[in-house]
């Protein structure tokens, strides 16, 4: 059974608040783990659409990108998260489209954290 849109927005978000609470070194900043209901209407659309590619990409390799490394699985989301800041901002903010190298790494396994989430919901 196929979740809703709205459902798989908030697997990613539930994911990445999870990933922060996990990874962050200290105390992340409030936006980082907002509730849902807190979240602004633009990274709701961006979470949801970031989930639907990997969604994709998992049912485009018959479940095979099951097997990429947490690595090769961090980085899909974020080079997905990347296109969608373009997509909301005209100018984004430098760390919203940092390259993978220049992410910390907290975010780095935050990321591969929400594919893994992914994989569970839809494989």
């Amino acid at each position: 059974m196929r979740v809703t849109q709205d459902e798989e927005a908030r697997v990613f978000r539930e994911a990445w608040i999870a990933g922060v609470r996990a990874h962050f070194p200290g105390e992340p900043k409030p936006g980082y783990v907002a509730p849902w209901d807190d979240t602004p209407e633009w990274e709701r659309r961006a979470a949801g659409a970031v989930f639907d590619q990997v969604r994709q990409f998992l049912g485009l390799s018959e479940g095979h990108a099951a097997r990429l490394t947490r690595e090769q699985k961090g980085r899909f989301v974020a080079i997905c998260w990347t296109a969608q800041m373009y997509r909301h901002f005209e100018n984004p903010k430098p760390g919203y489209v940092a390259d993978w190298a220049d992410l910390p790494d907290w975010q780095k396994e935050t990321d591969a954290d929400i594919f893994e989430a992914i994989e569970k919901t839809v494989l």
